[in-house]
């Protein structure tokens, strides 16, 4: 086996690059990246499906240490973010240490020699600090629905888009109503010879204030000094203010609620497909959409929104719980990800071989989303509890680096063989976070990608994240235990 890297890191999204990219600054060049994948991008490589785009302005959904001044759009589109994150990869220099097509599979801590043993389908490979950049939304989930497999026609998830599929005049079937079918079902109602959509559940779903930069405004951005960051920071303050309804007073979710009926009202005018679109949960309890073609989608001739329960697939298509057999030639899961697993279905095996997902059976836990007890010199980005409703996670990605980098300083400053979070830290954090988060929408009840069979919140931030800024500063020496070298 080759010499133990320094740092090996799992992913190569926002996450996995901005992370290498803050190692390297700090000097510490003796790093690679882990990528199943043959390409870098993570989410935004895989999300290739029509209309794909972010629901969170350009300028904030970008790192701020790498302004872009030159965005097509207000919301970014799939395409223009993978080419940013290939622009900061080769502008920083990450690309060459990055392993395409290696899948890790495992990995296992030598308490004896304080490395980490990474499996991987390319060979193994140690290293004294392992991070995950896997995030929350990489496993496509597909629905256990009877006789799938069944299925004359083609069936794809969205996040595994079949582009060599021609969609024109075909039976079109889209199961679920999150926010990838919000996006999907505008761009191919209009190909489709005729698009039946299926709705367990109605998202509340807002205007979308977008449009294109005109060229004076890039112009502006580029070449006025602070420009770029004043527009940065006001849409921050904007979206920041929106935590108060989700977190702290979700009675202040009726003003959004107000602007949701008159989204519906104005753009659905037969009174039972608006009954049929109108949610039966509290705003906020599951993740408000942001679309201004979804609706006029629904109202076109060629599309049915079917809300009767799905029974079973069968060879000619979907047969729904009242016997109706729904024909199709293409079904598309628009059915989300299994969110709540994070390092799954990697094994992780930590000092006295515990199992990380035997230690999550409960759901998963870790001090401030970033370090679990038990797993010395491992670091998660966009762990439990630090994805948000109201703002950019980049930011909150952010936040995480510097932490990180904190603590592999401190590893070599202080000459440590590894440092592990106190189970007494993890679990008060625990405790507050489940405390917090019963005045909060997400507990407002109803089911959604946040929270665990179980019916735990394990996904999400219940705070402002200048307040998780502040909490990851710095890693508090006080919070860890330590070995240090011989």
């Amino acid at each position: 086996m080759a010499s133990p890297r320094t740092v090996v890191i799992i992913g190569s999204g926002f996450g996995g690059i901005g992370m290498a990219i803050r190692l390297k600054q700090a000097g510490i060049h003796d790093l690679v990246v882990l990528e199943k994948a043959g390409g870098l991008g993570g989410t935004w490589r895989d999300n290739t499906y029509p209309g794909a785009a972010c629901d969170v302005p350009s300028h904030l959904y970008s790192f701020s240490f790498e302004p872009r001044t030159d965005w097509s759009r207000r919301f970014p589109p799939q395409r223009e973010i993978l080419e940013y994150l290939w622009h900061c990869a080769r502008k920083y220099e990450v690309l060459p240490h990055v392993r395409f097509g290696c899948e890790v599979t495992g990995a296992r801590f030598d308490e004896d020699a304080a490395l980490w043993r990474i499996s991987t389908s390319d060979g193994d490979l140690s290293a004294r600090v392992l991070i995950s950049a896997c995030g929350q939304l990489n496993r496509p989930a597909l629905p256990p629905i009877e006789g799938r497999e069944t299925f004359a026609g083609v069936g794809f998830h969205s996040a595994r888009w079949d582009h060599g599929v021609d969609l024109a005049g075909k039976r079109v079937a889209v199961v679920g109503t999150g926010a990838s079918a919000v996006q999907i079902v505008p761009e191919i109602a209009g190909v489709a010879g005729r698009l039946t959509l299926f709705q367990r559940s109605a998202p509340y779903v807002i205007d979308k204030p977008d449009r294109p930069y005109r060229d004076w405004e890039r112009t502006v951005l580029e070449r006025v000094p602070g420009a770029y960051h004043l527009s940065r920071a006001r849409t921050y303050a904007l979206y920041e203010s929106r935590a108060l309804a989700f977190v702290k007073y979700p009675k202040l979710m009726e003003g959004m609620r107000a602007r949701f009926r008159r989204n519906l009202h104005r753009q659905i005018p037969d009174p039972g497909l608006r009954a049929a679109l109108e949610p039966d949960y509290p705003m906020g309890c599951k993740r408000i959409l942001i679309s201004n073609d979804y609706y006029p989608a629904l109202t076109r001739p060629n599309v049915e929104l079917v809300t009767e329960a799905i029974d079973r697939v069968v060879p000619a298509g979907i047969v729904t719980r009242d016997g109706t057999t729904h024909e199709a030639d293409v079904i598309v899961y628009a059915t989300g990800f299994r969110s709540t697993g994070f390092l799954a279905p990697m094994r992780i095996h930590g000092r006295g071989g515990r199992e990380l997902s035997r230690e999550w059976r409960d759901g998963a836990e870790a001090h401030l989303g970033i370090t679990v007890h038990g797993f010395p010199n491992l670091f998660l980005l966009y762990g439990p509890y630090t994805n948000l409703g109201h703002n950019s996670i980049i930011y909150m990605l952010e936040s995480q680096f510097r932490y990180v980098l904190g603590c592999v300083e401190a590893l070599r400053r202080h000459r440590l063989d590894w440092i592990e979070v106190r189970a007494d830290v993890q679990d008060a954090f625990g405790r507050r976070m489940q405390e917090r988060l019963r005045a909060t929408v997400w507990e407002a009840g109803c089911e959604s990608w946040y929270m665990t069979a179980g019916g735990k919140v394990v996904n999400n931030w219940p705070g402002f994240t200048f307040a998780y800024r502040r909490a990851t500063r710095r890693p508090d020496p006080r919070d860890f235990t330590a070995r240090r070298a011989s």
